[in-house]
C-alpha cells in the first residue's frame, strides 16, 4: 500500500506545480491500478502495483520503438517522457554483476543441472529482481549457465 500511497501523493504535488505530462502519466497509473482493483475484486498490494508498472513501461518501450521505426520522434518523446516519470515509482534496477550473482545462486540453491529445472530457477529468481530487471535477459542467463 506504501507504494500507491507515494503515487498519489505525486499526484498532488504535480497538480499544485501544474505539470501537466507528469500528472496525466500518474492518472494513467492510478487509473490502471484501479482497475486491475476491479478485475481482481481485491486492494492490490506494492508487488502487484509493481507488475502493473513493469507492464506499463514495457508497453511504452515497446511503443517508443515503434514509433522510431516510423519516424515519429515526436511521438517518442511523449513516451520516454513518460517511461521517466514511470521509473520514479520503479525499485532500483540490479547491476549485470549482481543479476549474474543471483542467476548463480538460485542455480546452486534449487540443485539444477538441466534445461528441465529452468522453471524452479525462474520461480526462486522472480520474486527477487521484480521490477529490478528484465525477466527476458534473466531467462537468457539461466539457460547459458544451465548449459
Amino acid at each position: 500500500m506504501e507504494l500507491i500511497s507515494r503515487i498519489k501523493s505525486e499526484q498532488i504535488v504535480a497538480m499544485k506545480a501544474k505539470d501537466k505530462p507528469r500528472l496525466g502519466t500518474i492518472r494513467l497509473v492510478i487509473s490502471a491500478v484501479r482497475q486491475q482493483e476491479i478485475d481482481g475484486q481485491k486492494t492490490l498490494n506494492d508487488e502487484e502495483v509493481l507488475a502493473v508498472l513493469v507492464k506499463m513501461v514495457k508497453q511504452r518501450r515497446d511503443s517508443v520503438s515503434q514509433y522510431q521505426s516510423a519516424g515519429r520522434d515526436d511521438l517518442a518523446d511523449v513516451e520516454l517522457a513518460e517511461i521517466s516519470v514511470l521509473d520514479e515509482f520503479m525499485p532500483q534496477p540490479l547491476s549485470d554483476d549482481e543479476v549474474d550473482a543471483m542467476v548463480k545462486e538460485a542455480i546452486a540453491a534449487s540443485g539444477a543441472s538441466s534445461m528441465q529445472d529452468m522453471g524452479k530457477i525462474m520461480a526462486i529468481l522472480k520474486p527477487q529482481v521484480q521490477g529490478r530487471a528484465d525477466m527476458g535477459k534473466i531467462s537468457q542467463l539461466v539457460k547459458s549457465n544451465l548449459a
